[in-house]
């Protein structure tokens, strides 16, 4: 890291086996925030916990941010662009995903998020030009039959706004496919910590500007609520997102987004371990069918390394200028 808090470039060789260490950890912890939100829910309304859950997790990050060993913030231009990221995958996506979870179907929210691989990897090739291997979309399609394996069982025919509740979802996915792809393309050279400290702030005021609209639903929070806003910010909103933000600097979008699929496979086991639940034949198959997709989605060119970032200065803006065009 040099002095501006910019990670210097290294060369990588071998698998990324650091980087999808890192997303399958982001995925248990965040298999973790679907109960522990339905918990809150009853007290406080989603909008206002995204509000309360990550201007806590940015006032926290600021602090840990400035503990970095010669850190000074980013310039205008990778803070903005960092802070779009934020916006897209933050606010757009957890809004969006919680309005379609609540019209939907459990299943449908399972089976449309398990897809959101392959909508990131169709915005991957549009805008990057990165085609994908066959193995690649097997190793995907594959995940969605097992993610559908597993929670078959709790479809329902739905209420009268499960088809808005659907492409509401779908709306979702197109935004954190968006989060990746912008995330990936703007944070090259910055820390996990420094990129998920700006995501985070202008996640949070994206929140804060939407929250007011659930002002005849605020009580106050239980202090068992309290507590589970603390984990949802310290754990969901800080080291959920750093693992993140670290594994997605050396795979593809889509790569990382596929590793996302254990989600619903760390929720059963956790179910089975905590709540001592019964896991069926065919549920069991699931599992094992997502991870063999996530297995095969990974099977993919390690990123190459990119050069640090930096902002233009006043020179190498005046050199620009003296460049013949």
């Amino acid at each position: 890291m040099d002095e501006n808090g910019v990670l210097s470039p290294r060369t990588r060789s071998g698998p990324p086996w650091a980087a999808l260490l890192a997303i399958v950890a982001a995925a248990l912890i965040w298999s973790t925030s679907f109960a522990v939100t339905k918990v809150v829910l009853k007290n406080v309304p989603p909008m206002t916990i995204g509000a309360i859950r990550f201007s806590a997790a940015a006032l926290v990050l600021a602090f840990l941010a400035r503990l970095q060993k010669g850190w000074r913030p980013a310039g205008r231009r990778s803070a903005l662009a960092m802070g779009g990221a934020g916006l897209l995958g933050i606010t757009a996506y957890f809004g969006l995903e919680n309005i379609g979870v609540d019209m939907a179907t459990a299943a449908d929210a399972a089976v449309i998020v398990a897809a959101f691989p392959i909508i990131t990897m169709i915005l991957e090739v549009a805008v990057h030009r990165e085609w994908p291997s066959l193995t690649r979309v097997l190793g995907m399609v594959l995940a969605v039959g097992g993610v559908w394996l597993i929670v078959r069982q709790s479809a329902s025919t739905g209420g009268a706004h499960r088809l808005l509740g659907d492409i509401i979802l779908l709306v979702a996915g197109i935004a954190w496919a968006a989060y990746n792809v912008v995330a990936r393309r703007t944070s090259a050279g910055y820390s996990p910590l420094t990129i998920t400290y700006y995501q985070t702030v202008a996640g949070a005021l994206g929140f804060v500007l939407l929250s007011p609209l659930e002002f005849r639903d605020w009580a106050t929070p239980t202090t068992g609520d309290v507590g589970m806003l603390a984990f949802l910010a310290v754990m969901c909103s800080i080291a959920a997102f750093v693992l993140y933000n670290y594994g997605l600097r050396e795979v593809t979008s889509s790569t990382a987004v596929n590793v996302l699929n254990l989600v619903p496979v760390f929720g059963l086991v956790s179910a089975v371990v905590v709540t001592g639940e019964s896991v069926g034949v065919v549920q069991g198959v699931g599992c094992l069918i997502v991870v063999a997709g996530v297995v095969l989605g990974a099977q993919a060119r390690r990123r190459p390394a990119r050069t640090a970032h930096r902002e233009p200065t006043e020179v190498s803006l005046q050199q620009h200028e003296l460049e013949p065009k």
